[in-house]
């Protein structure tokens, strides 16, 4: 064999190889981030969770998610770039429509925590989540102003109010600002399941309506809250009285999932039969309904 086509052979081996070499060195090495969370709710079919980590201030996505009615997750290991994974500081989970416009996170900014070490600790008081609840408190008083064109009407278990009583009532809630996409809403558990007294993010103006009240140039006072004289879901009847029903606070996420009320209720508590000039206390509600849970890397 001609010697200088011996050397051109070997010389093409020798490139061939380093090739294949080059080729396996830069195949995408993964790790593996597994997600144990208990107390997530389904999200129906138009909404899906998405898990992100913060590399160098980026959020880069770890995939989606769903959650059954058990609240059991349709996956919670996935692959993640080994680099990415390695240098992440938090991690965040995220509400997302489906299908979701947008590569960025949404607003609705659910969980949250810091990885120490292999594990982050998630809830909603962390980052850009909702907020601390731990000692989230409020009052309520049942009182009928949308119908008081002339005083009193001796109709005062027929509606719900969410502050202090009084010329006018006075706001009464512990509870966080919420940062964007979440706001807050009350509800009436009547016979036929919830009733919406409406959003709100301020405690003392009024809220996102008054669907169900009584006069119709009468609002009612500058607090959140709702009178039931009209309109009534079906199911309900008149009249319609709170006294021994459960009045809730919960925080919804933006754009909502749901007409229903979101598993995230801070406050909640069962009207007595005191009216107005007397207030109720809600009940803290945390421990009984919010996510918690760890994230793992690899």
């Amino acid at each position: 064999m001609n010697k200088n086509f011996s050397y051109l052979i070997l010389g093409l081996l020798s490139i061939v190889g380093c090739s294949n070499d080059d080729d396996s060195n830069s195949e995408l090495q993964t790790k593996t981030l597994t997600i144990n969370l208990q107390g997530l709710e389904d999200l129906g079919n138009d909404f899906k969770y998405e898990g992100w980590v913060m590399v160098d201030g980026t959020p880069i996505s770890t995939g989606t998610f769903d959650v059954d009615a058990n609240g059991d997750l349709s996956q919670n290991e996935f692959e993640i770039d080994s680099n990415d994974l390695d240098a992440a500081t938090a991690f965040i989970l995220t509400i997302e429509p489906d299908p979701d416009p947008s590569p960025d996170p949404a607003d609705s900014k659910y969980i949250a925590g810091a990885f120490t070490g292999t594990t982050a600790l998630v809830d909603t008081n962390f980052g850009p989540a909702p907020g601390d609840f731990t000692n989230a408190s409020g009052s309520f008083f049942l009182r009928t102003p949308t119908d008081e064109t002339m005083g009193n009407n001796g109709n005062d278990e027929s509606g719900v109010w969410f502050g202090l009583p009084g010329m006018p009532p006075t706001a009464d809630f512990t509870l966080p600002v919420l940062p964007d996409g979440w706001i807050y809403e009350g509800w009436v558990v009547g016979d036929a399941g919830p009733i919406s007294t409406g959003t709100f993010t301020d405690f003392d103006t009024r809220d996102s309506g008054n669907p169900f009240s009584g006069t119709q140039n009468n609002a009612g006072p500058p607090v959140p809250g709702e009178d039931f004289f009209n309109n009534l879901p079906m199911g309900e009847s008149l009249p319609f009285s709170v006294i021994g029903r459960n009045v809730v606070i919960t925080v919804e996420p933006v754009p909502d999932n749901s007409p229903a009320p979101f598993t995230l209720k801070p406050l909640a508590a069962i009207a007595n039969s005191m009216t107005a000039p007397n207030a109720q206390n809600f009940n803290n509600n945390v421990a009984a309904t919010f996510p918690t849970g760890s994230v793992v890397r690899e």
